[in-house]
């Protein structure tokens, strides 16, 4: 009897959380994911006022092609009861996944905005999103993982959680609790690394880089190339997440950040 992999990605109705399911689908695992968007045209941009594309429906279709199983899971980062309601759906359904992906973040005002021009309240928000709520979907399926004695979390990390932006926000850089709520969500694999790599967990932090996902081209509309600059589309983030779920030659990024781009041009993932 052939054993099914599983994995769960977070915030996979577009961009790189739908790429990076759809490229575990194509290595041959059964994917759960979730986002918030069930429907396609249920989702406008907060910061652009613009009609988004993707949805949970449109990825179960992309990944039931790729033939394996899709559960797609309504879920907001937002919301505790949520996230319970979603861990405790993959566990009934699939049991503890053998892949667990944190890419789902939270799009809040203060993520683009400058220090003094955001709230107290969307600061808070911002942590909640895009740190708390990872370590509750993490705590949830980590004494599994460690009683089996395997399972890979793959953290989409930031540059911006890593260093100092060049320049302000709204002129190329990023805001100060944007890049607070990512960096202590970067420093999340190495200490888990430190806790249980000897229990057969495996931790990676994958920093994507600049992508062209959807929301860019939506927002940015005619003006997309000229604004877009260097990058990547979202499947070659999703080539280098399948590369460290299953490849043996992986491990050395174990505890480790693993930058996609310059990864993905020095084994031939770019073209160009």
């Amino acid at each position: 009897m052939t054993t099914r992999h599983t994995a769960l990605v977070t915030g996979a109705s577009r961009g790189i959380g739908k790429a990076v399911a759809i490229a575990l689908a194509g290595a041959g695992f059964d994917v759960a994911f979730t986002a918030r968007t069930v429907h396609e045209g249920e989702s406008i941009d907060a910061a652009g006022g613009v009609p988004l594309p993707g949805s949970l429906d449109s990825t179960e279709v992309a990944i039931v092609e790729r033939g394996v199983q899709a559960l797609p899971i309504a879920m907001d980062l937002m919301d505790d009861a949520s996230i319970d309601a979603m861990v405790a759906t993959v566990q009934e359904q699939w049991g503890t996944p053998d892949v667990l992906v944190n890419n789902a973040i939270y799009q809040g005002p203060a993520r683009t905005a400058r220090f003094l021009d955001s709230s107290q309240e969307e600061l808070h928000k911002l942590l909640l999103g895009n740190v708390l709520a990872q370590w509750r979907i993490i705590r949830q399926f980590l004494p599994a993982m460690i009683e089996r004695q395997s399972g890979t979390i793959i953290d989409i990390t930031s540059a911006a959680g890593m260093q100092d932006p060049p320049v302000p926000t709204g002129e190329g850089g990023w805001s100060l609790g944007y890049g607070a709520s990512k960096g202590a969500f970067h420093r999340t694999v190495g200490v888990l690394h430190a806790e249980h790599a000897r229990d057969g967990i495996r931790c990676f932090n994958l920093e994507p880089g600049l992508v062209h996902t959807e929301r860019m081209r939506a927002v940015h509309g005619d003006h997309f190339e000229k604004v877009a600059g260097a990058g990547t589309t979202p499947e070659v983030i999703g080539a280098v997440a399948v590369y460290l779920a299953t490849d043996p030659d992986a491990e050395q990024w174990r505890g480790r950040a693993l930058h996609a781009q310059p990864y993905a041009r020095k084994v031939g993932l770019i073209e160009g």
